[in-house]
């Protein structure tokens, strides 16, 4: 009997000797493309310009705030570097938001505030910003969880086009204004393009459960150089009956939720095999 014991002993020790296992060494950070989902607000600043047409900022063009919705793709690596391209499209809280619209309009309206339309009754016009813009940009992961090192504080710089003018709509079920048809609208319209640099500073989280808790809130602190696309403008509190020769320099800061999605699994642990 006890050489049965000391031989399946031997046995035993022989075969745990020989055989491999793994050991949890610790996390292991995510590489990763994402697509992201955003929403936010934005305010304008603080508003200049180049030459003497004073009150063209976007400040003092539409009513504040703005409303902000964006879409991104982004690329992670394992360290910690983010790459991304964001769509951005802001309009006006108040779906009509135009300052000072009977001056800004030219003759358009009476000196009631009324625009008379083809049928001599009142018409209904509705005047609001619409931006957009296409920003490449560069991001850096701070981790502060140790047992998530993909989550921490976010620092981000991009740059790129931008596009704001004024949005003009009629109610079709009202008199139509013959001043307002396609041919006449970009007099009125404000349209400009530009360069925009916005900086980022929040925090992303990153979850290492489940692909689908994923996300970021944003400080976004933008500086947009812009300048008329229109030959011809006219504007009568800014002094315009011709063309815009200005540049205009705007800051907007605003807040950003955003809803990321992996295209790649979870935050994995780092196994060691011996």
């Amino acid at each position: 009997m006890r050489k049965k014991i000391v031989l399946l002993a031997g046995l035993m020790i022989a075969m745990a000797a020989g055989a491999k296992g793994q050991e949890k060494h610790g996390v292991d950070t995510l590489e990763c493309h994402a697509v992201g989902f955003s929403f936010g607000a934005l305010t304008p600043m603080y508003g200049a310009h180049s030459g003497g047409a004073d009150g063209g900022n976007m400040r003092d063009l539409y009513d504040g705030p703005y409303l902000n919705f964006a879409l991104d793709w982004e690329y992670k690596t394992k360290s910690n570097w983010m790459f991304s391209v964001d769509g951005d499209l802001w309009f006006g809280y108040n779906s009509d938001n135009l300052r000072l619209r009977a001056e800004r309009m030219g003759d358009i309206y009476t000196r009631q505030g009324y625009v008379m339309s083809m049928g001599g009754s009142d018409g209904v016009v509705t005047l609001y910003n619409r931006g957009f813009a296409v920003r490449p940009g560069v991001a850096k992961i701070i981790p502060i969880f140790k047992k998530n090192p993909d989550s921490g504080v976010l620092l981000k710089l991009s740059g790129g086009w931008m596009m704001q003018k004024t949005v003009i709509t009629q109610d079709m079920n009202e008199g139509q204004v013959p001043q307002l048809g396609e041919k006449m609208m970009p007099l009125y319209d404000h349209l400009r393009n530009g360069v925009i640099v916005t900086q980022s500073v929040g925090f992303i989280y990153m979850s290492n459960r489940s692909t689908y808790v994923n996300f970021k809130v944003t400080f976004d602190l933008s500086e947009c150089i812009s300048w008329s696309s229109r030959p011809y403008t006219i504007d009568k509190v800014m002094g315009l009956n011709g063309k815009d020769e200005n540049r205009y320099f705007d800051l907007m800061g605003g807040i950003k939720v955003s809803w990321m999605f992996p295209f790649t699994g979870k935050t994995s642990y780092d196994y060691y095999y011996y």
